[in-house]
């Protein structure tokens, strides 16, 4: 697969929105890991391409509005700047997040989110 880290992390986003987890999945490594700060339902580190899913579903589960505000593009990697809002009850999501996801030709081998509110995360991922 040969593309550039702006268009790979654009067609992975869309298909995110999309819930096309079998157009994300194409998109990952077999050996993907994806780690999350925090102490929740979704935290900690998924290793392999299926369980990375597995957890981006858990995210989509609890109904969670992605919007994109930065797409970033290094030499070889991305990072996605996003703003995440969501309500559960009387619990509110509203988080900005950094995802940083390292490539290994053309594909997603690591993923690694950074957020600026991780005790909100704790109360809305039960």
């Amino acid at each position: 697969m040969n593309t550039t880290a702006h268009d790979l992390g654009s067609r992975a986003y869309a298909a995110l929105l999309a819930g096309d987890w079998p157009a994300l999945r194409a998109l990952l490594h077999d050996d993907a890991t994806w780690t999350v700060p925090g102490d929740h339902a979704i935290s900690g580190t998924a290793v392999g391409a299926d369980a990375v899913i597995a957890q981006m579903q858990k995210v989509a589960d609890h109904g969670v509005q992605f919007r994109l505000e930065r797409l970033l593009t290094s030499r070889g990697n991305l990072a996605l700047i996003q703003h995440n809002t969501g309500r559960r009850g009387d619990v509110v999501l509203d988080e900005h997040l950094a995802t940083v996801c390292r490539l290994r030709d053309g594909r997603i081998a690591e993923i690694e989110t950074f957020a600026d509110d991780v005790p909100g995360m704790n109360a809305f991922f039960v």
